[in-house]
Order: structure tokens, then sequence, then C-alpha cells
């Protein structure tokens, strides 16, 4: 037996004050396999040590939320007796140290979460953030990290419509990977993971467990240091084929009503799955590991109890249902084990050649598990800019802008991932949102992801508003009524006070935008420590609080997309603008001013944010709309740019402007959408807009293949192949090493 000495301890990620509890929990001291239980369990990745405080705090009620946060994920009511689950969650740690397999089970794991509560997946997304382009590990980590997206999801059968990648030196040394699925249920058909029934067989279905993964959840709940490259073992390796098994296998099962609960084996495997199940049934559990199916030779309770290796699920089934539920798996090409039982004790028992090698009260590794106030202190908000510059030459900074790092096209990463599979997606990678048709229906789901780390860092009250404005806006530009939110709140080390203080103002303000804008938050992930002491760069992240937000379309079809239709439609921005240039990518990329320098990030008015927003559906509803798309990073002029590329048509703007044109064309103000309409329907548009007291200022009109500025301040032309050159080339060149390898 191994003596559990200090050192030992502090492996395992506990604080001598934390091993107290262990020691007054248990009466007595741990042995090694009882410790590993307690510090993934304990982890900050597990038990949210330092964010169940706050999260508390957040909305998540409405009347179409059927499950919050709690579950897998979240589920809400999408009419006629459907239902759709989703979450995001982070694989940030794995990524960086291996990307490929990193982010391939990064996926695997959020497919698992959604069709463990009876969901079919229908999409992913994924939001990533990357370091300097020109950082000597960034193309590896790019192109593992794409690939592992595309490798898994693609070979599963689930389209990958959408998401975000943006780079900062922040994230040298500790890239993001946070990966979101959406998947359909019928509501009489949901899963949840309570155990119950005493004497009630536990099972164990999918692939054997082996000994990659191991301590995963440990690692992904400190920061790098030089060592990164030594902690690969704790890795796993995903299989997508399994996982295609384990999801028909699991939705056949499903079909029956053999299954009591049923948990997916994700960070912490089998020890979070049956702790999880049982706390929350609040019974007891008995495992006997000789049971467990295995896959390596002479492998420990300690290594069976802490792998993480994937495609594993633990279910609860009704007495006499294991015959009719093995031989489903079996069918499948699937392992099938009997593992224990439900007990009434509320401890965790572990059994191992005829002897007991753990026994554990569950409240402490659960609902008791430590909970810490961390001391906080808020970010001041940067001086409002003085003497701000001005753009000299509109055309020249659009170019400039259009090819930078965080604007430039994403077609080389998109273009990896099959987001056709399955015939349902409805809008592709691009646009505001994706959106899925909602199978054998009408009705569709727009699904988008989004967040500007900047303005959290600038201000994170206002950055943490403007991150869920900024999703229910790209729900809106494309016809969809905003619902629910997910998100991965991926910050740094919460012990430092000032990082503390980002995580509290990001939550006050996110919070603050979905009362406003009834959009609550159902299901989501919490990553800390994002930090790094290697490879030179900054050791913390930007606050990075990814929103992922879900809405819904009556008729699919009626889906409205960026693209300019035809020529000779008026080009109007609708909503309140102010030129508003602080932390604008424009202040960034032209002038060199970022952080500090840059000023406040722009404000979020959220009751004009909902009024416009009502308004623009409402007039996408009576089909006055023929193109929308709201405007963020670049301002006006990046937004008419992309809807000009997106069709190949272009604009003509020849109305005066309020702000000059730096202002006007690249501050980034929020709330704002680019709409076109027809003449035919423009009298109407602009009375209902002067009825809901809604902004609409006329820009110009849709022309052929150029962008022309006709203002005050001079002329300007550009062609949309100059464009299309800048804008679609900064990828392939970063990559083309990996495109001829």
């Amino acid at each position: 037996m191994t003596d559990i000495t200090p050192e030992i301890v502090a492996e395992h990620g506990l604080s001598p004050e934390e091993y107290e509890r262990v020691l007054a929990a248990l009466g007595r001291a741990p042995n090694l396999t009882e410790l590993g239980i307690f510090s993934v369990m304990w982890s900050e990745h597990c038990s949210y040590k330092s964010s169940r405080i706050h999260l508390k705090k957040l909305p998540t009620e409405a009347p179409w939320v059927i499950c919050g946060p709690g579950e897998n994920a979240g589920v809400i009511d999408i009419g006629d007796g459907d239902a759709a689950i989703f979450k995001m969650e982070s694989h940030n740690h794995p990524s960086y140290i291996e990307p490929y397999q990193g982010a391939a089970t990064g996926v695997g794991g959020i497919l698992r979460d959604v069709f463990t509560m009876g969901a079919r997946p229908i999409a992913n997304m994924n939001a990533l953030r990357f370091g300097r382009p020109d950082h000597p590990k960034m193309r590896h980590l790019i192109s593992g990290v794409v690939h592992g997206i595309g490798g898994y999801g693609n070979c599963v059968g689930v389209p990958t419509v959408g998401g975000e990648t943006n780079f900062h030196p922040a994230y040298d040394g500790n890239i993001l990977v946070n990966a979101m699925t959406v998947g359909v249920a019928k509501t009489d058909k949901i899963f949840y993971s309570a155990a119950a029934g005493i004497g009630n067989p536990v099972v164990y279905v999918g692939s054997k467990t082996g000994r990659d993964g191991i301590h995963g959840a440990t690692m992904a709940s400190a920061d790098f240091g030089e060592d990164s490259e030594e902690k690969r073992p704790t890795v796993q390796v995903g299989d997508p084929f399994t996982e295609k098994l384990l999801i028909e296998a699991c939705l056949e099962l499903m079909a029956s009503d053999a299954i009591v609960a049923i948990q997916d084996m994700g960070a912490a495997g089998l020890t979070s799955s049956s702790v999880e199940m049982a706390s929350k049934g609040g019974v007891g559990i008995e495992l006997v590991m000789d049971d467990v199916p295995q896959r390596e030779t002479g492998m420990t309770p300690y290594e069976m109890m802490l792998s993480e290796s994937q495609e594993r699920m633990l279910m609860v089934l009704k007495p006499g249902r294991e015959a009719e539920a093995e031989a489903i798996f079996r069918k499948w090409e699937l392992d099938f084990a009997v593992i224990g039982t439900v007990t009434d004790n509320e401890r965790m028992v572990l059994k191992w050649q005829g002897e007991t090698v753990a026994d554990i009260p569950l409240g402490p590794l659960a609902d008791d598990a430590p909970l810490y106030d961390r001391p906080s202190v808020p970010t001041e908000p940067p001086a409002e800019i003085e003497n701000p510059p001005e753009s000299l030459h509109i055309v020249m900074d659009l170019v400039n802008l259009l090819g930078s790092p965080d604007l430039a096209s994403r077609r080389w990463i998109w273009e990896q991932y099959d987001h056709m599979v399955g015939a349902d997606t409805v809008q592709r990678p691009g646009g505001d949102a994706a959106v899925v048709r909602v199978h054998g229906t009408q009705k569709g789901l727009a699904i988008t992801t989004d967040c500007t780390p900047r303005y959290c860092f600038a201000d994170p009250v206002e950055g943490g508003k403007q991150a869920i404005a900024e999703a229910w806006r790209n729900l809106t530009a494309v016809g969809a009524r905003p619902l629910a939110v997910t998100n991965c709140l991926n910050f740094a080390n919460p012990q430092r006070p000032e990082i503390m203080g980002q995580f509290v103002g990001c939550l006050e303000g996110m919070g603050e935008a979905c009362l406003a804008l009834d959009f609550p938050i159902v299901s989501g992930n919490v990553s800390l420590y994002n930090e790094s002491k290697a490879t030179g760069g900054g050791s913390a992240i930007l606050p990075t609080p990814a929103i992922g937000g879900v809405g819904l379309l009556a008729d699919w079809s009626k889906s409205v997309t960026i693209g300019f239709k035809g020529f000779g439609d008026a080009v109007l921005v609708v909503g309140e603008r102010m030129g508003h240039l602080g932390q604008s990518l424009w202040l960034r990329e032209i002038h060199k001013r970022e952080g500090r320098d840059a000023g406040p990030p722009p404000p979020v008015d959220l009751k004009a944010e909902k009024r416009t927003g009502d308004f623009i559906r409402a007039a996408m509803d009576k089909e006055q709309v023929t193109a929308c798309h709201d405007v963020s990073d670049g301002g006006v002029a990046v937004a008419l740019a992309e809807m000009a590329l997106a069709s190949g048509i272009g604009v003509h703007v020849n109305e005066p402007q309020p702000f000059g044109i730096a202002g006007s064309f690249f501050g980034e103000d929020q709330g704002l959408y680019i709409v076109t309409v027809n003449d035919g329907a423009l009298a109407d548009f602009m009375a209902a807009a002067d009825l809901a007291d809604v902004p609409v200022d006329l820009l110009g009109r849709t022309i052929k293949n150029r962008m022309i500025f006709e203002l005050e301040e001079g002329d300007w032309v550009v062609r949309l192949e100059d464009l299309r050159s800048a804008h679609e080339g900064f990828f392939p060149k970063l990559m083309q090493d990996e495109i001829t390898a």
C-alpha cells in the first residue's frame, strides 16, 4: 500500500487544507484510490469550487426551459413535442498539449453530453482562440485542432455548421478549444442522470477502459509550466467510429423503457459519472472493479476510476432488463458489463479481488465539495480616447482590415468540416448564424457562437453584456427568435484577485443581458487556470466567456442571409449609431492601439438592443428584408464588404455620414444591423421603424461588382475581386506548408 505523503497529496492537486477535509470526511487517512477520487472530484474542472457561488446568480429559467444547468446539457421546448438539447464545453489544455486528439475528444465529449439525454445530435459548432499567427508553434496547433474537429465530427456523421476563430498573443501558451453540440429529442423521451431504485443494476457500455487520460481533470485545473509536453499521457484518444455506434445503440435502448438513469463518462471518467448519478439520486453505489471492461492488463482500481478513455457510458437499468440491453450493445459491437448496483447508504464502495478498496461518503465528493468565494478586484475601465485618429483612406483601411487575422475569411477552416452531412443544413458557415432544419418539419434551429475578449479585458461588465447581446443579435439577423444560451467561461487563475474580478464582472454583465433579452442560460462549462509560464508569451489569456446561442425559426425557408440579393435595393443601417471607436479592430490593426490605450469598449444599451432586434424580426416576418448582417468587428464598412463578398453584388454609399469616416464606418457601435430592402417595401419598413422608435439611416444602394464610397471627405472605389483577394488570402498563406504537406 502506498503511504500518502504531503508530496503525493500535492501531486494530486489538493491543498493542505483540502486534505484536512478529506481526513475529516473519512475519519481516517485515505488510500491512494480514495485520494485519487477526491482529487478529481474536487478539481476545479469537476467541482467548480471557485465559480459555483457566482454561477448561481445567472438567470436560468423561462417558460420554454425544460432543464437548466445541472444536467449533462440544457433542454428547451421548441414546440410540437420537440426539444432542443445543447451544451458547450472546453478542451483547452489537452488541445495545446496534443492538438489533434485534444480537439477530437472535445467534440466526442460534447456529443456524448447531448445524446446522453436522449437527443440525436444534429449540429456541431466551435469557438477557437489561437495566439500570434507568426508564433513558431501556432501553425502546428491550428492544423491539429482543425483536423481534429473535422476528423471526429465528419466521421461520426454530425455536421460542423459554424463557429469562430480569433488570434491574440495572450493565447500563445494556452489556446482555447470550445466545442458545442445541438441535438433534438422528443419532450417525453428525455433522459436524466439521477440514479434510483435500490438494487438496480449499474451497467457499463461502450469502449474498454485504458490508461489514457488519467488525471485529465486535474491537469485541466492547473496552469501550464515548462513541462506541458510531459503531460501528453493525460490527453485522451478518441475513436469517432465507436462513438457513432454508441449513439445508435444508446438511442435504440432509449426507445424502450429500460433505462432509469444514464451518464456519459467525461472528465474524471468512471469516478465522476458514478458519483454524480448516485449523489443526484440521493442513493449509494457499489462497483465491482474486476468487472470493468479493460483493454490493458494489470490495471488497478485507481487507474480504472481515473481513466478518461473515450466513448463510454454508465447506466442504471430496471431490474431484469440486462439481457435486452446487452443484446443491443453486442449487436453494435460494443462492450456491455454489469459492474455494480444501486445501494441505500449514500456511499461509494469499490470492490476489487474480493476486497473493499474504497469506501467514501458521497456528500463530501459532490454537494459538499469545497466552495470558495475568492477575493476579487474589479477592473477599472479605461479612459475615453482623447483626439481619436481619423481615416485618411477608407478603402486602404478596409482592405487591411479584411486581410487581418481576426477578420480574414475562415474558408480554409470550414471547408475541412463536413457541414452538409444529414442534408438538413440550411445556412452554412460564413453568416451570422448557422441554420439547421429540424428533420421532417418546417422548423429551423439557428445556432451561433460569439465573444469579444478584448472588450471583456477592457471592461468585463460591458464585455459580458456584449457577448450575450452579440449572440442574440446573430440569431435575430437570420430571422430566428433567440431562446437560450450555453456558455464556456474561459479565464486565467482565479486565485489572482484581478482575474477573479474579470470573472465576476463578466458574469454580472452576462446576467444583466440575459434578463433584459429574455435569453436564459441553460447549460455551460467553466475553464479556469488558462495561463502559461512557457512560450515567452503573456501568462494569462484574455477573459473569454464564449457564448453559444440557440434560436428558433417557425419556417426555415424564410431564414435571411447576409448576401445582397439584387441591384438597386436600398442599403440601410438600423439602430442607434454613436461612432464609438474604443477597442475597435480599426484602432488596433491600423493604429496599433490596444489594451488600455484603446479606450473603453462600446456600451451596450440593452433596451435599445431588444427594441431593434424585435423590429428586425418583425420586418423579416413581413418579408420586407432581403438581406441582413449585424455590425460587429470592423464596423459598418466591414459588414458591408462581407455582404458584398457573400453575394458578388456591390454597394454605392453616397449618403452623408454623421461621425466622419472612422467613426461612421469603423466604429463598433452595438445593436446595429445592415439590411437591404427593395423599393416596394421601403415605405412600409421606414414607417414601422418610426413606430417602433428604431433609428434607420440610408447608406446607399446595391450595384454591380464594386464598393463605391461617395462622401464629403472624398470618393473611393474598390473592386470586389480586390477585396476578395485580401479577405481570402490570410489562411492559405499562413497554412501553406500544411496545404502542400
